[in-house]
């Protein structure tokens, strides 16, 4: 945020800014959206709602699973069925993140996060008073059944019982997936040693080679999360939703009901058109696919080896340590002098770990163009960028 600050600041004073700092996905609402937003805005009272969510959007919410996934029964592969009385809509993927790990766990509960992850995981966590554990992300950037395991044992030597997990896959800062397979152990692993486990999946549907698996087609037991934030390209409707085991829905309803009573009344009205504008959406994806290529090229070219692998979501995350001696000044050089906004490692990293200084995330789900312009820009600064340890 203090990038954005910043690079706000350069452009009010008449400098062109290359945003790859925020995963904000520079296109609006899909059409139908906005045309049923306009509707309800003349015709609707806009009211409160059900805590829950509205009926229409959870039906709506479930039938995706039906469309989208699949799960294994008797050795065949069928349709994912949801109970849309097990989907809670919420405001925002964030307001799914506070109400399910206020629903699920105690203060010093023991929950563990990716090394690499999204910032908010851990803040939350830590105001509430949780126990939160890095696992180490193996050479791949991911999180499975083996890393967690290997900490879990760990921590039981300490005496110390791990209570939840929460993983997002595709990964913010990233893009690691991982695999249905991996996924599969990863939920069986957790249903046999008693750990909830939040799949954060708000960047389904953004994947560039393989397909995403919900954690839903391979246990009950899983809290998911999910938004229209990114796919669906509605950051600022602040509307998300999570499927949660039966066990919790009353306590999840509650906890809502106190904080917000309901997600925005327009946001849930509109949003049901969302889920039939695929066609429109996944123009977005190959937009991202050809932006992804761009990234990948130029930092290639710049020598940077250590880059994480974006299987999806629209983010590269490299390693630079290297070539650089911080990646937080060689970011915040970089947007002051060359007027391109990157993110550093910092808020993705443990702040033991020291690994947010040798790391940079990029996010590339702006215009082609922007991208672009970015890349000549990156490697016309690096090139004579006197921090680099390295210039031959």
């Amino acid at each position: 945020m203090e990038i954005l600050g910043r690079a706000i600041d350069l452009e009010n004073a008449g400098h062109k800014v290359c945003h790859l700092q925020v995963g904000q996905p520079k296109s609006g609402a899909p059409k139908k959206v906005l045309k049923s937003a306009e509707l309800h805005l003349r015709t609707n009272r806009l009211g409160y709602t059900n805590s829950q969510g509205i009926e229409p959007l959870r039906k709506r919410i479930a039938r995706n699973y039906a469309e989208r996934y699949l799960k294994q029964e008797g050795g065949t592969e069928v349709p994912l069925q949801v109970n849309p009385d097990n989907i809670i809509v919420t405001t925002g993927s964030s307001g799914a993140f506070l109400l399910t790990f206020l629903a699920a766990f105690n203060v010093g509960d023991v929950v563990c996060i990716a090394s690499s992850g999204y910032p908010c995981y851990r803040n939350i966590l830590n105001t509430l008073g949780c126990d939160v554990v890095s696992v180490p992300v193996n050479d791949q950037f991911k999180v499975t059944a083996v890393e967690l395991s290997a900490v879990v044992k760990r921590l039981a030597r300490q005496r110390k019982k791990v209570k939840g997990l929460i993983l997002s896959s595709p990964s913010n800062p990233t893009g690691a997936m991982l695999s249905p397979a991996e996924l599969k152990a990863l939920c069986e692993y957790c249903d046999k040693n008693g750990i909830t486990f939040i799949s954060d999946e708000i960047y389904h549907h953004i994947s560039y080679g393989q397909s995403e698996a919900s954690a839903l087609s391979f246990s009950d037991n899983v809290v998911v999360i999910n938004s229209f934030s990114k796919y669906y390209s509605m950051t600022g409707w602040r509307l998300g939703w999570m499927v949660a085991p039966a066990s919790l829905v009353p306590a999840l309803n509650r906890l809502s009901q106190n904080f917000y009573l309901n997600a925005p009344t327009l946001s849930q009205l509109a949003a049901i058109e969302a889920f039939d504008c695929r066609e429109e959406l996944d123009k977005h994806v190959a937009t991202y696919a050809v932006n992804r290529a761009v990234l990948l090229a130029a930092l290639k070219d710049l020598g940077l080896q250590k880059v994480s692998p974006a299987d999806g979501a629209f983010y590269i995350y490299a390693d630079v340590s290297e070539d650089l001696e911080d990646a937080v000044t060689f970011a915040r050089d970089l947007l002051e002098q060359a007027h391109v906004a990157v993110t550093p490692g910092i808020d993705f990293e443990d702040p033991a770990s020291g690994l947010g200084h040798k790391r940079l995330r990029f996010s590339y789900c702006g215009a082609t163009e922007e991208i672009t312009e970015a890349m000549k820009r990156l490697k016309t600064f690096w090139a004579t960028y006197p921090g680099r340890k390295n210039k031959n």
